[in-house]
């Protein structure tokens, strides 16, 4: 009788798991038709990674890097054999730690993984899954739950579960360790061997983790790799990494989303006519984003210039956005301006806490009711777990950090533009959180420019130790072009953007390529000078390289970095670098010079001439 009970336990179990994860949600599909997610889904590229050290750049620079690296030199690993030891390797693999930036699919591939096991298809050995994301795991910081309590809030039929017994080969899933809003003492707290016995949902996590609780039990963990290292590298016995989409993935992704197979040409077509926007793609979330944009403008006689910068795509996906709000029957007569204000309020909070993800509280802070968030929720995606025993908290986030990171912008941007604010000059006075509320209050009498907010901005991007404003500072300068005044005439008070304060910026940012050394430092500049038209440096640069009369140029600090910029974001796949190409004559001490200018394009080169 009991084995009875069991088996259809776990079969209701699994049919519950297969309807939760049947569809996939992307943006704003919650409110009209999702996509089955086996109708849609692309392989992704995932390898086995050395460790879970720590990155100190952009997630994006991130990206830029791995987009050059010949694939030959990972081991690939498929989503369903994250568990399989690869050949040679002997040891069982209890639990897995998988990294990867923000929007590269590491949700979906466990919504994946959990999907292929509720079907009977894959890794049929385990019984149980059970899924925990760590942004709904917040919710429940301050509770005292026994393990069997915890799960049974989450999956009400482990009722009828003798979950301590360990009679179930049972696999735990912490998705987003990065959005972990618990303390995770893995060293201060109490050892915890009993499934039954209450404690704080912190020392639950730690004690599964490290395998006090339930030993045998499969534990699999997904962190963005600013906070792989939250989890102690010996708990841990296989890294993996996701890298997103690869070159013959993106195109697969485009038409499977586009049932216009022409029309998916076209946008493949476009998309590879502009690198940046190309190796954006190694992220879904930018597919997703481009699809909709590309979508919208190449099928029809859409008036206005197609995106080729990565501001301009974004704009054009926040400006779809703001349509699909138009369309919804919304009596409080909210304006766009207003709207987007507080949501870049609320984004660049977020951002320069490093937070993706925030609860109610945050947005009342500053002023956004529910009502108001879920009629943005193609912006802003709610998270909403009706099925969930006795407790109905809700999350919010960004469909993903770099459109938090825009909306940031944009919110700056417009502070200047229309209220003379200007929020740099607010937070390097005070304390970073009494600072952050008094920025949007500030109404300064004293009037500035556009280009000394982003001399400021600048700077504050320079100083950062991780890179966190790189990508915020891209979409700030790329706001002031004249294209944009076009786009955002709804919002802006004053139009017309003076040309002399963006030519001010752009020597400002030529004055910190010449005295910067940092290489991913001057390479997101160049970005910058990209995004507000500037090409006159690479340009040239690429006039020398193609002539084969680089060696001989006198080239000063500004123009070697250019060449590194251009190598390293411009060229493709660095297989062999020629460096005679680059040193003439024989002064030796020249010739060291040359050679230091170009070191991080040797270091990225597989074999160097």
């Amino acid at each position: 009788m009991q084995s009875d009970l069991s088996h259809e336990v776990i079969n209701t179990f699994r049919i519950n798991l297969m309807k939760k994860f049947v569809c996939l949600y992307e943006g704003t599909a919650t409110h009209g038709n999702p996509t089955l997610l086996n109708e849609i889904y692309t392989e992704l590229y995932i390898t086995e990674s050395e460790s879970g050290e720590i990155s100190n750049e952009h997630e994006v620079r991130q990206i830029e890097t791995q987009s050059r690296r010949a694939a030959t030199e990972d081991t690939q690993i498929k989503c369903r054999d994250i568990f399989r030891p690869l050949p040679g390797q002997d040891k069982p693999i209890r639990t897995v730690l998988t990294k990867g930036v923000a929007g590269i699919g590491k949700t979906v591939s466990v919504q994946k993984f959990i999907l292929d096991w509720a079907e009977g298809k894959e890794n049929q050995d385990v019984q149980l899954i059970f899924p925990l994301p760590f942004r709904e795991l917040n919710l429940m910081k301050d509770k005292t739950l026994s393990l069997s309590d915890l799960l049974e809030v989450f999956f009400p039929e482990t009722k009828e579960m003798e979950i301590s017994s360990e009679k179930y080969k049972m696999l735990f899933i912490f998705d987003g360790l990065d959005e972990c809003r618990l303390p995770l003492h893995f060293k201060r707290n109490e050892t915890l061997r009993y499934a039954n016995k209450k404690k704080p949902v912190d020392v639950l996590l730690t004690n599964l983790i490290v395998g006090n609780l339930l030993p045998s039990a499969l534990i699999w963990i997904t962190s963005r790799p600013a906070a792989a290292d939250l989890v102690p590298s010996k708990c841990v016995h296989r890294v993996t990494e996701v890298r997103g989409f690869n070159d013959p993935q993106k195109e697969e992704y485009f038409r499977k989303r586009i049932s216009d197979q022409s029309l998916a040409k076209r946008i493949i077509s476009h998309l590879k006519s502009s690198r940046s926007l190309f190796i954006m793609c190694h992220i879904p979330v930018f597919c997703w984003i481009s699809a909709a944009v590309l979508e919208k403008m190449l099928s029809r006689a859409e008036s206005g210039e197609i995106p080729k910068t990565l501001t301009q795509m974004y704009t054009h996906f926040l400006i779809l956005q703001t349509n699909i709000k138009h369309e919804k029957d919304y009596e409080k007569k909210v304006t766009d301006e207003d709207m987007i204000l507080k949501l870049g309020k609320v984004a660049f909070q977020q951002l320069v806490k490093g937070n993706l993800i925030f609860y109610e509280e945050d947005l009342r802070e500053c002023g956004i009711d529910e009502t108001e968030a879920s009629v943005y929720s193609g912006l802003c995606t709610q998270i909403f777990r009706e099925e969930f025993g006795w407790y109905q908290g809700k999350v919010f986030c960004f469909v993903h950090l770099s459109i938090q990171e825009h909306l940031a912008a944009l919110s700056v941007h417009l502070s200047c533009i229309n209220h003379n604010r200007n929020a740099f000059e607010a937070i390097t006075e005070q304390s970073l959180w009494s600072k952050i509320k008094d920025w949007f209050q500030l109404n300064s009498s004293e009037h500035f420019s556009l280009s000394d907010l982003h001399k400021k901005a600048v700077d504050e991007a320079l100083q950062s130790k991780n890179g966190h404003l790189d990508l915020f500072l891209r979409f700030l300068l790329g706001l002031s072009v004249e294209s944009h005044q076009v786009l955002l005439q709804g919002l802006m008070k004053q139009t017309k953007i003076s040309s002399e304060s963006n030519e001010e910026t752009i020597e400002y940012i030529k004055m910190k390529i010449r005295t910067i050394n940092s290489t991913e430092k001057f390479i997101n500049l160049f970005h910058c000078l990209n995004e507000v038209g500037d090409h006159s440096l690479v340009e040239e640069i690429q006039q020398y390289v193609k002539s084969g009369t680089i060696n001989k140029a006198k080239l000063s600090s500004s123009q070697w970095s250019a060449v590194v910029f251009v190598l390293l974001t411009l060229e493709n796949k660095l297989d062999e670098f020629d460096l005679n190409k680059f040193v003439g004559g024989n002064n030796n001490a020249e010739n060291m010079k040359v050679f230091q200018k170009l070191l991080p394009v040797i270091k990225e080169a597989r074999s160097v001439q």
